[in-house]
């Protein structure tokens, strides 16, 4: 199984096949907007409009399971964009650990575990894919989205 083999759900609710994003590097971010790394949301959006041209896609994938999040992804979505000026595409509500995680996000875990294990241990933990599907690293969720420039510049 690769990332394109799966589906995933947009913040309006509508399924999608991953395979979209075929030829495209990803940054995949689990978010959450009452969260400390907030600020990480206004870098994120700067870099995916700096790469976004050469085959950048970074993809937000609110997650309620620390207890930081809106009650769906649409309204988390929604403060994105407002608060934030998100343009990247954003998802509904996952869980990123645990028996009903995303299968996404399993993926992910499993490619590229962390340090201490698979499990993602907070909100904005995020995920370099390059464009053939590969799961390029995994970053911390203190890890500034600038501090994945030269990262994502080697895989675009």
């Amino acid at each position: 199984m690769t990332i394109y083999d799966l589906t995933v759900t947009d913040e309006n609710g509508q399924n999608y096949s991953m395979d979209k994003y075929k030829g495209k590097t990803l940054l995949i971010v689990n978010t959450a907007t009452k969260c400390g790394f907030t600020p990480q949301f206004a870098e994120l959006e700067e870099i995916y409009k700096e790469f976004k041209d050469q085959g950048l896609v970074v993809l937000g994938f609110p997650s309620n399971q620390f207890k930081q999040e809106l009650e769906t992804g649409k309204a988390a979505a929604e403060a994105c964009r407002t608060t934030y000026g998100v343009t990247f595409p954003m998802h509904s509500l996952v869980n990123v650990n645990g028996a009903d995680a995303s299968p996404l996000f399993s993926l992910l875990k499993e490619e590229a575990p962390g340090v201490l294990g698979e499990a993602i241990k907070w909100n904005f933990t995020k995920f370099l894919v390059d464009r053939d599907g590969k799961v390029i690293d995994r970053f911390a969720p203190k890890t500034s989205p600038k501090e994945i420039i030269p990262d994502i510049q080697k895989v675009l």
